[in-house]
């Protein structure tokens, strides 16, 4: 069974950063690749972009390519979501996802069945 776990949310000041990573078991992350999203109160789930196996290429949403990065975590099975220069409109839950179909990834929530219980981001002013 498939299982992704968040963590290391948090509350920051404006302009702060974090580290989310997420962490997958029962899966072998091989020749495939993994989004991030979030999502905040009362809005729809909000594409931040995914990270292929090989860690060589991601694809990052525009609202934040100038301010977040994704990349492979230095333990098996884990990716990093680098939060920086965080605005309070960053505010949101944070969740990894696994695709429907390997290789097969995108910004829509769609491409996606499997998600984290998410980690919670919250920045004030």
């Amino acid at each position: 069974q498939v299982q992704l776990a968040e963590s290391g949310g948090g509350s920051v000041q404006a302009g702060g950063s974090l580290t989310l990573s997420c962490t997958m078991s029962g899966i072998t992350y091989h020749d495939s690749c993994m989004g991030w999203f979030r999502q905040a109160p009362g809005k729809e789930r909000e594409g931040i972009g995914f990270i292929w196996s090989e860690g060589r290429l991601t694809q990052l949403a525009d609202a934040v390519k100038d301010r977040f990065t994704i990349s492979r975590g230095s333990a098996k099975n884990t990716i990093i979501l680098q939060l920086n220069t965080l605005k309070p409109e960053d505010t949101a839950t944070y969740f990894c996802a696994a695709p429907i179909r390997d290789r097969v990834c995108g910004l829509n929530a769609r491409f996606y069945n499997t998600w984290g219980q998410g980690t919670q981001v919250t920045v004030s002013l």
